[in-house]
């Protein structure tokens, strides 16, 4: 036995809930900057610590270590790539029809989210659906895959240790069903991403509908969907709205 995961409790989760809430409140209104910074800091010390992190991933996991150490270095790309990207989330000005007449588009973080990661490639799943979210001023809980989860812990202290605003990220581990059915049925939770088989999107998805709450699906190795849009879209975008 390598080590022991708390499973959560529904009051376990409403404490997590709570948590990214609170954070919500002031992480929505930091600076671009601030966020591109905390990134750029992921990554250094994604680089730094990868050798320890794979390590980890291939003890839990069985990947060879190379696989897992390269895992982990190229995924500090993905924590750059939004470091950039975030700065980048733009308004725009719209022609008006008449005279004194001002119209403005203001893209705003959507509020808190909910993610759910596999166990395959867990580091590099994890990082991309954080990184989006925190990037876009959201906070998040994450469920961390029960069968590899040393990987999104480590990832969880790197953005702590980054400067990420206490309370932003939270993870949980639990029974995946009711973990994703607490977590969504949740009037705190704005968001849904998913990355995993295309029956079980398939629930989540009517799950989220049926509460009109976003989702951002990657299923069965297909592009992620955004089901409330119907479009296919790159990850940063579904983390804001207008």
């Amino acid at each position: 036995m390598i080590g022991r995961l708390p499973h959560a409790t529904p009051e376990g989760m409403d404490r997590a809930l709570a948590a990214v809430a609170r954070a919500f409140g002031t992480w929505r209104n930091s600076s671009p900057l601030e966020r591109s910074k905390v990134l750029r800091k992921v990554a250094e010390l994604a680089r730094e610590r990868a050798q320890d992190i794979g390590r980890g991933m291939t003890l839990d996991q069985g990947k060879p270590l190379a696989e897992s150490v390269g895992e982990v270095t190229f995924c500090a790309e993905h924590a750059e790539w939004h470091a950039e990207e975030c700065r980048r989330i733009y308004g725009r000005v719209i022609p008006a029809r008449a005279d004194g007449v001002r119209q403005l588009v203001l893209r705003e973080p959507v509020g808190v989210c909910a993610a759910c990661s596999p166990w395959n490639s867990p580091f590099n799943q994890a990082i991309r659906k954080i990184a989006a979210a925190v990037g876009a001023g959201c906070s998040i809980v994450l469920k961390d895959p029960e069968d590899a989860p040393s990987a999104v812990l480590a990832l969880a202290r790197l953005l702590h240790d980054a400067g990420l605003a206490p309370g932003a990220l939270n993870l949980v581990w639990g029974v995946p069903a009711e973990v994703s059915r607490h977590l969504i049925n949740s009037p705190i939770m704005r968001k849904i991403s998913f990355t995993g088989s295309v029956p079980v999107g398939q629930q989540l998805a009517a799950k989220a509908a049926a509460l009109m709450k976003r989702s951002t699906l990657e299923l069965g190795g297909h592009a992620p969907v955004n089901l409330q849009e119907g479009a296919y879209e790159r990850w940063p975008a579904s983390w804001t709205t207008r």
